[in-house]
């Protein structure tokens, strides 16, 4: 599951767009098939952030992108810290609700390629 805690339709919304944010970005720098498996996950958390002149409380969404042979195990991928800065800049300015980007960097084991 992506979108942790409660599931709402405007949830939904924000993690498609995050989502297809992500993968544009990945397309566009000739990733996509250097990579097994790409998604954004909604946090169940929300963080202080500041847009203009005042603070927001808005959502966190985790980036998370592996290389695996055989989904058994996995390693996080390497994207080049341009390519994340973009996207993030990118999931920020042009999502409605979400403040703050992370990347997942945990391997498989001990963590999952999933969120649940």
């Amino acid at each position: 599951m992506r979108c942790l805690g409660e599931v709402t339709e405007d949830k939904l919304v924000v993690l498609r767009d995050c989502d297809e944010v992500l993968l544009e970005e990945i397309v566009s720098a000739n990733l996509y098939r250097n990579t097994d498996q790409v998604f954004a996950v909604l946090l169940p958390v929300q963080s202080v952030g500041v847009m203009g002149d005042g603070r927001t409380y808005e959502s966190v969404v985790a980036i998370r992108a592996v290389e695996t042979q055989d989904f058994m195990t996995a390693d996080w991928a390497k994207l080049p810290f341009e390519v994340l800065g973009s996207i993030s800049n990118r999931i920020i300015n042009e999502v409605r609700g979400v403040n703050r980007v992370v990347y997942d960097i945990s391997s498989k084991p001990p963590a999952t390629i999933e969120w649940e």
